[in-house]
């Protein structure tokens, strides 16, 4: 059974009324956004989280920026939660829920930096937990749909960072492209360097740049973290 909280070193985030509870890939999606923004300076005043869940990626991202950041969640339980989890963090003066749908939220601003962990199965087998679909479906928000949205509210020299199973990637690169996006960067996760690639985290803006690959494993064959993944996430996890 998950357990109800989850403490990193900076803040907790709680999840017993989230059907998503946080896992080792979100981590390595807010932890690898946040060196993102850092390592090239990008401007990360206002950032959007489409999709809020616990509000995981938004705290990572106050840890390591000073950026005002606006989440989205519909659910109405997780939208609870994530705003207990801000309101008990360091950050909460920057940190802003909002318990709506995606589709029907209308700010009065760009953002620099839109990020988003969103419904992964289209298609697949879906469980007898409505939650837990509309978390892991996108019957709630489709990826056409996060495109639509992106493109409304980012910055002309912002990014969307997005973190989706390998088995559609090449379905988003496709449609993003279509709508006059350039892949930037991506990241390919596996859980060890024999295990084929799981996840990836695909940065997108509307300007063409020099396109980096990169890869990460998560354990080694021993079963024990490989550095790169405690580097990315030492200033986090205890």
């Amino acid at each position: 059974m998950a357990n109800n909280y989850f403490k990193f070193k900076q803040f907790t985030v709680h999840q017993d009324h989230c059907a998503m509870k946080v896992c080792t890939d979100a981590c390595i999606f807010g932890a690898y956004v946040a060196r993102h923004i850092n390592k090239l300076q990008l401007p990360a005043n206002n950032i959007l989280d489409i999709g809020a869940g616990t509000g995981l990626l938004s705290l990572m991202l106050s840890q390591k920026t000073t950026g005002t950041i606006d989440a989205v969640e519909i659910d109405e339980a997780a939208s609870q939660q994530a705003k207990l989890n801000f309101a008990q963090s360091p950050w909460m003066e920057r940190l802003h829920i909002y318990h709506e749908d995606a589709l029907q939220f209308y700010p009065e601003k760009k953002y620099d930096c839109i990020i988003s962990n969103p419904p992964f199965f289209e298609g697949d087998l879906k469980s007898r937990n409505k939650k837990l679909n509309a978390a892991k479906h996108d019957s709630t928000l489709t990826l056409d749909q996060l495109l639509v949205l992106s493109h409304n509210h980012l910055s002309p020299h912002g990014f969307l960072a997005i973190l989706l199973p390998c088995h559609r990637m090449d379905f988003f690169i496709e449609i993003a492209i279509a709508v006059n996006y350039f892949l930037n960067e991506q990241l390919l996760i596996q859980h060890t360097k024999t295990h084929p690639f799981f996840r990836g985290i695909l940065f997108f803006s509307h300007h063409e740049k020099p396109f980096a690959t990169n890869k990460l494993a998560i354990k080694n064959e021993t079963g024990t973290y490989t550095p790169e993944f405690i580097e990315l996430l030492e200033e986090y996890y205890l």
